[in-house]
């Protein structure tokens, strides 16, 4: 599976292994636009996904702090901005899920609402990390994420998560799947990376590749 993967340089692979002592802590909940901190206090890396997509996991994974980001069972758990200081060089936001939520209505739409007015206005954004359930590819609404990026010019890569739930076979048709619907979108970043925070598989490409956009 990680042949899929980017390659990375010795020194970018060595400061991805250094990640998880970096220290990472939770800083606060969003509920608001009004409540985001200063857009020139720190840069910033998003992930975000359907609901369920694996998040949170991916994030205590990366981190290496099982219980950083708070996991459930239950799709649409995650219902604000979820803010983390990694070593005080960068925030990591871990966006409410989209596509389904067990909640009324008129709050998934609010969710939503905030979700597209952060990531079209924050000048100090830097990347969206936009996580694809390896078992079903991109969907629908992840098209509609990615025209709005496309749109607010922001650059998102793709990340594809539980990876160990399908065949190898099956993992390969979906990341050709994904290589050939990123040709069609301007702000898509080229590379894909492979994931499975279960088994560990990829991440440390991820975090060599946050710890180049850290710089």
């Amino acid at each position: 599976m990680n042949n899929l993967n980017p390659e990375y340089n010795r020194e970018e692979r060595e400061a991805g292994r250094k990640l998880p002592g970096a220290g990472c802590t939770f800083v606060l909940g969003v509920a608001s636009l009004s409540q985001l901190p200063p857009d020139d206090q720190m840069e910033e890396i998003a992930f975000a996904g359907r609901s369920n997509v694996g998040k949170s996991s991916l994030i205590n994974a990366l981190t290496g702090r099982k219980g950083l980001a708070k996991t459930s069972n239950t799709p649409g758990r995650t219902q604000q901005l979820n803010y983390f200081n990694l070593a005080d060089k960068l925030f990591l936001v871990d966006l409410p899920g989209y596509g389904f939520a067990k909640a009324p209505e008129k709050l998934v739409k609010q969710w939503q609402k905030m979700i597209f007015a952060y990531l079209q206005g924050r000048v100090n954004l830097k990347r969206v990390f936009l996580l694809i359930d390896s078992r079903h590819g991109i969907k629908k609404v992840d098209r509609e994420i990615m025209e709005m990026l496309d749109k607010a010019a922001v650059t998102y890569q793709i990340v594809l998560t539980k990876s160990d739930k399908i065949s190898t076979d099956s993992l390969i048709k979906i990341f050709k799947e994904t290589q050939a619907e990123i040709q069609k979108h301007a702000a898509a970043y080229i590379d894909i990376i492979v994931t499975s925070s279960e088994k560990g598989f990829g991440i440390e490409e991820l975090r060599a590749e946050i710890c180049k956009l850290i710089g």
